[in-house]
């Protein structure tokens, strides 16, 4: 994955940026995911709230492919919402990563930062306990080679809902 290097168009939430949005409910120790709406790879918020109206006993995760450039994964948990983000250097161009960088508190990078690797920021065990623990997490962002697509394809396998992401993510 490539470090992101040219602005997204101004009329993105109007247009849509490439990738998809997911959400991946789990219950009875069942997973099925469902599409989220196209804004919520421009608008966090949007993301958020239409995860939290989900309502499940158990586990919810949205899952974001922004552009083929970068990864979000967002988890409503008791009291607030878990965030991380692949690629904190695409807070510069994006700003659904600015606006993640936002709610974790984190300092958006320097532009000159933006010729350096990605680098993840966020909970990195943000499932650790659906099965990924946060190191495994973090090589999977840091994996240069593969694309966002890849990269949550190889997470939903490693939690257990591969199956269902590509049914979804296939039938767009």
């Amino acid at each position: 994955m490539a470090v992101q290097s040219v602005e997204a168009p101004v009329d993105a939430r109007e247009q849509g940026l490439p990738g998809y949005a997911v959400a991946a409910i789990r219950e009875d120790g069942r997973w099925r995911c469902t599409r989220l709406a196209s804004d919520a790879l421009v608008d966090l918020d949007s993301a958020i709230t239409e995860l939290r109206e989900l309502r499940s006993e158990g586990a919810v995760v949205g899952l974001l492919d922004v552009d083929d450039e970068f990864f979000v994964l967002i988890r409503p948990v008791p009291g607030g919402i878990a965030l991380m983000l692949s690629d904190a250097v695409a807070a510069l161009d994006y700003d659904v990563a600015a606006d993640v960088l936002d709610l974790l508190r984190v300092e958006l990078p320097p532009d000159d930062d933006a010729a350096d690797d990605p680098w993840p920021e966020g909970d990195l065990g943000i499932l650790a306990d659906l099965g990924l623990p946060a190191d495994v997490l973090e090589v999977l962002a840091n994996e240069l080679e593969l694309y966002p697509d890849e990269q949550l394809a190889s997470i939903a396998d490693r939690c257990g809902f591969a199956d269902a992401l590509a049914e979804v993510v296939d039938a767009r």
